[in-house]
């Protein structure tokens, strides 16, 4: 089953290339970077207002709402973020040394939220092994953009 899981990661991977890409061409037609992280996320809103209305899940009560913890709403703002630089980043670095050092990125604060279990993750030990993995995907960030 794993096997699913990781293909489905790697797909998702490939949306975020994409989405790059695509929000770095707007960019540069829109000439603004802001602009076209506002208009990418506008359609985000749009996409998942359509998936709300098409199955329409129970609303969460407003004991539950308040009972999240503050940082569990940050997922919007970072993911505004993400837009952005990948707007502003991308016709800079090209496609693939954006995502290359992205997954750089991600993987090193993964790595700190594994080892010390933080935002309610299970806590997984920094192993040589998980060592070797982020030094490789370093490597292979510098090959990507420098040749």
């Amino acid at each position: 089953m794993d096997a699913v899981w990781i293909s489905l990661a790697c797909a998702a991977g490939g949306c975020i290339a994409l989405q790059a890409a695509t929000n770095a061409s707007l960019r540069m037609h829109l000439d603004d970077p802001r602009y076209a992280a506002f208009f990418s996320i506008c359609g985000t809103i749009a996409t998942a207002a359509l998936f709300m209305l098409a199955v329409r899940p129970a609303v969460p009560s407003a004991a539950v709402m308040r009972s999240v913890p503050w940082w569990n709403w940050l997922g919007g703002p970072l993911g505004a973020l993400i837009v952005l630089s990948g707007a502003a980043l991308t016709p800079k670095l090209g496609a693939a040394a954006f995502i290359a050092a992205f997954v750089g990125g991600q993987l090193i604060c993964s790595l700190t939220l594994d080892h010390y279990g933080l935002l309610n993750l299970p806590r997984q030990d920094l192993t040589p092994g998980r060592m070797l993995g982020a030094v490789l995907v370093f490597a292979g960030v510098l090959l990507v953009r420098y040749r």
